[in-house]
C-alpha cells in the first residue's frame, strides 16, 4: 500500500522543462522559459548590449505557439528587458510581474532604447530598427502588474492563499543588484525553483545586500557573472574605496580628469553616492562630476525612491546633493576637456558612439588624463579591450575611426554590483539543492562555478543548459 501510495504522488508531479532561451553561453540576451504544473512561463526578456538585429533577441521561436500564463521580468538592466515588448507581443494575453521600481525604469530604459535603434536606422542602416515603438512601449508598460516583496502571488496576481494548493506561485526577494531588482522564488506541487537573476549578496554604497530565501530549495538557478576570477581574501569594500579616492586625488593633482565609464542604471548611482561619501570624510574636496542624459533620469527614479525600501544613505538625493552636469550626445563634443572633474558617462563597455567611447577617444594620448573601471565589462567590448591592453600600444576603441596610442593612466577597481563567485559559491552549498542550473555568465565562469561545485556538493546535479535546448529537471 504504502509503495502504491508514493507511485500515485509521483504521477500527480508533472515534469519541470527548462529552455534557456539565450542563443550562446554567455552575458547577452538573457531569458528562460519553464514549463511547470501545466503552467508555460518565461524569466527575463533581455536584449544583447553589443549585437544587432536577430542576434540580439532572444531565441523566443522555441516557446511555440502557445500562450504564455506569465512573464517575470527579474530588474531592469537592458539585457534582462530590453526585448519585453517584443515577447509582448507576441503573447497578448501573457501577465507580466515585475517590482514597482523595475516597472518606472524600465519604461525609461525602453523608451531609450526606441531612440537608440532609431539612430543606429539613421546612422548604421539597420532596416529593421526600431523593433518596437514608443507607442508600443506605452502600451506594454500599461499592463505590466507590479508585485511587493515577500508576499507569495499567483499568476492570476491575486495574493495565494492556503487554498491554492499545488498551484504555481511565485514570490520576489530583493536581490542587492540595483533598484528593483528580485529574486523569484517559484513553488508548485511540493516543489521549489529559485532563480537568483543578478544578486549581490554584499552591501554596496547604496544597495544593502541581498536577502534570499534560506530554506529548502529543489532547484536553483543561478547567475555566474563573476566566475572566472577570485576576490582577494586582502580585498575589502572600505579598503577599495580609499584606493579609489587616492587614485583620483592622484590624477586631480597631476593636472588631469577622470573618467569612469558606467552603467546608467545603477553603477552612476552608486558612484555618485561614493563620492558623497568621499567628500563627507575629508578624502577627497567637492568638484564637478558631469554624468549623462539617460543617467540623470535613472538618478530622478533612484532620488524618487530613496526611502522606500531597503537602502544604504536613505536620505541621499543625489542630483540634489551632487549637483551633477549634464552631457549628451549633442554637448559631449564640443564640451572641453577640464582637469579636476570626474566624467562618471554611458555606456559601462563603452561602446561605439557612447559617451563614454567618444570621451575616451579625447584623452586616450594624454598622460595627465586617467580612465578608470569599476565594474564588468565584456571582454570583447571596447572597455575590456582597453583594460587588457599595455600602455603604449594602439588601440581602436571605434570601428569607424583611426587606432590611438594609448598615453592615459588606465585602472581596475573592484565595485561590481554582481556576487564574488566565493559568496555565490558559500549561498549554494548553504541551500544544498537536488539541481543547479548555470546561467549569465562567458563560458571561463560558468565553467569555473560548474567544476567547483561539482567536486563541492557531489549530491548535486550541476547544469550548464546549452542554448535552445529544452531540458527536464
Amino acid at each position: 500500500m504504502l509503495a502504491r501510495g508514493k507511485r500515485k504522488m509521483r504521477q500527480r508531479i508533472s515534469s519541470l522543462k527548462f529552455t534557456n532561451l539565450t542563443r550562446r553561453t554567455e552575458i547577452g540576451a538573457n531569458s528562460y522559459y519553464l514549463e511547470i504544473a501545466g503552467h508555460r512561463l518565461v524569466i527575463d526578456a533581455g536584449m544583447h548590449p553589443k549585437n544587432m538585429g536577430e542576434d540580439a533577441l532572444p531565441n523566443f521561436k522555441l516557446i511555440g505557439d502557445g500562450p504564455l500564463d506569465a512573464i517575470l521580468i527579474s530588474h531592469s538592466h537592458q539585457d534582462h528587458i530590453g526585448t519585453l515588448p517584443l515577447l509582448m507581443r507576441r503573447q497578448p494575453k501573457a501577465r507580466v510581474f515585475m517590482s514597482d521600481a523595475t516597472a518606472e525604469i524600465g519604461a525609461t530604459l525602453l523608451h531609450n532604447s526606441v531612440n537608440v535603434m532609431t539612430r543606429q536606422r539613421e546612422e548604421l542602416g539597420a532596416t529593421t530598427y526600431p523593433l518596437f515603438t514608443h507607442r508600443e512601449t506605452d502600451r506594454a508598460a500599461g499592463n505590466w502588474q507590479p508585485c511587493p516583496m515577500r508576499q507569495r502571488i499567483t499568476l492570476s496576481g491575486e495574493r495565494a492563499t492556503e487554498r491554492d494548493g499545488d498551484g504555481l506561485t511565485f514570490e520576489f526577494f530583493d536581490a542587492g543588484h540595483v533598484l528593483g531588482s528580485r529574486g523569484i522564488l517559484l513553488r508548485a506541487e511540493g516543489r521549489t525553483i529559485f532563480y537568483t537573476g543578478d544578486v549581490n549578496l554584499e552591501d554596496q554604497t547604496i544597495a544593502q545586500a541581498a536577502i534570499f530565501p534560506e530554506d529548502k530549495i529543489d532547484i536553483l538557478i543561478m547567475e555566474c557573472t563573476r566566475g572566472d576570477h577570485d576576490q582577494p581574501a586582502t580585498w575589502t569594500r572600505a579598503g577599495e574605496e580609499r584606493r579609489l579616492a587616492g587614485a583620483v586625488d592622484q590624477a586631480f593633482q597631476q593636472g588631469g580628469c577622470v573618467l569612469i565609464p558606467v552603467f546608467a542604471l545603477g553603477k552612476t548611482q552608486e558612484i555618485l553616492a561614493m563620492f558623497y561619501k568621499f567628500h563627507c570624510e575629508g578624502l577627497l574636496p567637492d568638484f564637478p562630476i558631469y554624468i549623462g542624459g539617460l543617467s540623470t533620469k535613472m538618478t530622478e527614479i533612484y532620488d524618487r525612491h530613496a526611502n522606500m525600501g531597503r537602502r544604504q544613505w536613505p536620505r541621499l538625493q543625489l542630483l540634489r546633493n551632487l549637483r551633477p552636469f549634464v552631457l549628451n550626445a549633442e554637448t559631449i563634443h564640443a564640451a572641453p576637456v577640464r582637469a579636476g572633474r570626474v566624467y562618471a558617462l554611458s555606456s559601462g563597455m563603452m561602446t561605439p558612439k557612447t559617451l563614454s567611447n567618444i570621451f575616451a577617444r579625447r584623452i586616450l594620448g594624454n598622460p595627465r588624463h586617467s580612465i578608470f573601471f569599476v565594474g564588468y565589462a565584456d571582454p570583447e567590448s571596447p572597455a575590456g579591450v582597453l583594460r587588457n591592453t599595455q600602455p603604449g600600444e594602439e588601440i581602436s576603441l571605434d570601428p569607424d575611426e583611426p587606432p590611438q596610442r594609448i598615453q592615459c593612466r588606465v585602472g581596475q577597481f573592484q565595485f561590481s554590483a554582481h556576487a564574488s563567485r566565493e559568496s555565490l559559491i558559500a549561498y549554494a552549498r548553504k541551500l544544498s539543492p537536488k539541481t543547479i542550473v548555470l546561467v549569465h555568465g562567458d563560458p571561463p565562469a560558468v565553467d569555473w562555478m560548474r567544476t567547483t561545485l561539482v567536486a563541492g556538493l557531489p549530491d548535486s546535479e550541476i547544469i550548464v543548459p546549452p542554448p535552445g535546448v529544452e531540458i527536464e529537471l
